[in-house]
């Protein structure tokens, strides 16, 4: 049998799964483009508006519990964390890297517990 040169590649192939993909694409923006519902809400007399606390509990690296800026131990963090609600109410946790990793695991523990939705984790980039 005699071979043939391999002088040209074929990209009709390629054209037809990049083709593809684009379909894909273009189909799937339009879905992701019209998942919100517009909805004209009514006025009322009587505003509230619903304010999310954001809180702050700080360890440094000799084991200090701060919540916002206000020194105190695990247990009173627990209770002040336990008055909270835990679907409106934003967590920062800000910990010195030098500090014991059980630091950490004990106030993840609380807020797990309580079921907190919204928790931040400090970071320095």
């Amino acid at each position: 049998m005699r071979r043939e040169r391999f002088d040209k590649m074929n990209v009709v192939p390629f054209i037809d799964i990049v083709l593809v993909l684009l379909v894909i694409i273009l189909a799937t923006s339009t879905f992701v483009k019209n998942q919100t519902i517009k909805v004209d809400l009514p006025t009322a007399s009587s505003k509230k508006s619903e304010e999310k606390k954001s809180i702050h509990i700080s360890i440094d690296k000799e084991g200090k519990f701060f919540y916002n800026k206000d020194a105190l131990t695990i247990d009173l963090i627990r209770e002040k964390l336990m008055q909270l609600d835990p679907k409106k109410d934003i967590i920062s946790l800000h910990m010195d890297k030098a500090s014991a990793f059980e630091y950490f695991v004990s106030i993840i523990e609380i807020l797990k517990d309580k079921g907190f939705e919204n928790i931040s984790i400090m970071t320095k980039k």
